[in-house]
């Protein structure tokens, strides 16, 4: 079962650990080869075209690798000409700005915090407008006032019309930011969409997103470790 996330819709995309995540993400952003079926980006395939496809997509890893020895400011040059942005400059300055990282622009990138690196992180992601932007657990590292500001910017950003999928273990993020989640287990999907619809799967409208992740993917029946009631 394959899915599609459709302009100006923020899509999230869950599961349990080992469940397929990781391994979708990287077909999406063309660092795995798909055994089977095609994944395309604003209607280029990912694997043919994929010089097209990456030209529109914006991706924020869980654990991004940003050059150390560069200066903020730098690695968004360096972005921008990468993407060829026409208007990087003004777009920079723009996005250091919304993210906090003005001051810090001109230091080294080794000095940075890791919630600096993932908020620089987004403005390379964005620097260049993305038709799709992938994003792999948006909240690591960052405190609370970022956090509200990249949920802000994840919806903004579909408002403009562009295509926006997630993976979270947060089910609270999901469920605030998402149009439509996706289930996933042992490689497959097994649920697909929104909340109303997914309490509907399930039975119970007064469900949260954690109850039905947990009914859907069975986790809810797994017995406690052996261990836990001797704990107790």
């Amino acid at each position: 079962m394959g899915f599609a996330v459709a302009e100006g819709e923020v899509v999230a995309l869950l599961g349990p650990n080992g469940a397929g995540k990781s391994t979708t993400i990287k077909c999406i952003t063309g660092l795995v080869r798909p055994t089977r079926g095609r994944v395309r980006l604003a209607g280029h395939d990912v694997t043919r075209a994929g010089e097209f496809a990456k030209a529109a997509l914006g991706y924020v890893p869980d654990r991004p690798y940003l050059y150390p020895k560069l200066t903020g400011r730098e690695l968004v040059r360096f972005v921008g000409r990468l993407r060829r942005v026409p208007d990087a400059e003004e777009r920079a300055e723009r996005w250091l700005d919304a993210f906090g990282l003005r001051e810090a622009q001109n230091a080294l990138i080794e000095t940075y915090s890791h919630g600096m690196r993932q908020r620089l992180t987004f403005v390379t992601a964005l620097l260049h407008d993305p038709l799709a932007l992938v994003v792999d657990e948006p909240m690591v590292g960052l405190d609370p006032r970022a956090a509200r500001q990249v949920r802000e910017l994840l919806r903004l950003h579909a408002a403009r019309g562009r295509a926006v999928l997630l993976t979270t273990h947060s089910m609270e993020v999901a469920e605030a930011v998402a149009d439509r989640v996706l289930l996933m287990r042992r490689g497959k999907i097994v649920a697909d969409g929104s909340m109303s619809e997914l309490r509907r799967t399930v039975g119970r409208q007064d469900a949260d997103l954690e109850a039905i992740f947990l009914q859907l993917t069975e986790e809810a029946q797994q017995s406690p470790p052996p261990w836990l009631d001797e704990a107790v």
